[in-house]
């Protein structure tokens, strides 16, 4: 009897190893098909968002959200489109932020971040923000984050350190024809004129729109000055001052 009762204990606990196993493979596959439709759902979102798309972008990302909440993308592209598309900063902050939890490193969400503090007016908070995007070297598109920070201390009135942080992203990208319309408005407030005409023209002749027709840069700024209000009505004002020289 006490063999055939520990024969018996062991088959049980032989039974339930087994369906211990076969709970924590169903529960893989269902996370494993849990992150596949969650990606399907983000390269989804993206391919809206290329076409312009915001609301159906939105719309994927939410649902690539739900499925895999950790995904530092699907968090990263939510903030992208509050940030952008639906004017809510705030709410833009809390998924960059959530993403950054996620992967510490995430150079891409730090500009970002640092695109939003801008956005409100802190630009001090949006400058260490910038900086610890370009801090990884790892990051692969340094330029955007390095006129963020030019454009952060531009309205702080550090038209040297502006500067300064235009030239890294042209060391970066040299064919970049914004850092160098920014570096216009830095020598223009500094009265350095003929900086200022010198670099705006290097801008307009890279533009692949205007491809050196100051004309046609004039009458788009004219156009798009109508369009603005506030820091970037300011600025195209300037811009088209500075064509004129």
């Amino acid at each position: 009897m006490v063999k055939g009762g520990y024969r018996k204990l062991n088959y049980l606990k032989i039974l339930t190893v087994i369906s211990m196993l076969c709970v924590i493979a169903c529960a893989t596959t269902a996370t494993q098909d849990a992150l596949q439709q969650a990606g399907a759902h983000y390269k989804i979102g993206v391919a809206y968002l290329n076409e312009a798309k915001a609301q159906q972008a939105f719309v994927e990302f939410q649902k690539a959200y739900e499925l895999n909440p950790n995904d530092k993308e699907v968090l990263n592209a939510i903030g992208v489109i509050y940030l952008l598309y639906f004017d809510e900063t705030a709410k833009a902050i809390e998924f960059f932020e959530k993403a950054a939890k996620v992967d510490p490193n995430y150079s891409d969400v730090f500009n970002n971040l640092g695109v939003a503090y801008e956005k409100l007016g802190r630009f001090d908070t949006a400058i260490s923000l910038y900086k610890k995007a370009v801090s990884n070297p790892l990051y692969s598109t340094p330029d955007k984050a390095y006129i963020g920070m030019g454009n952060s201390y531009y309205r702080l009135g550090k038209y040297e350190d502006a500067v300064s942080s235009y030239k890294e992203a042209v060391k970066r990208s040299p064919n970049l024809s914004l850092s160098y319309m920014r570096m216009a408005l830095c020598y223009n407030s500094m009265g350095r004129y003929g900086d200022a005409s010198t670099a705006m023209t290097h801008a307009i002749n890279l533009d692949h729109v205007y491809k050196g027709d100051r004309e046609k840069a004039l009458d788009d700024f004219t156009i798009r000055m109508l369009k603005t209000s506030g820091y970037e009505e300011k600025d195209i004002r300037d811009y088209i001052e500075i064509l004129k020289y």
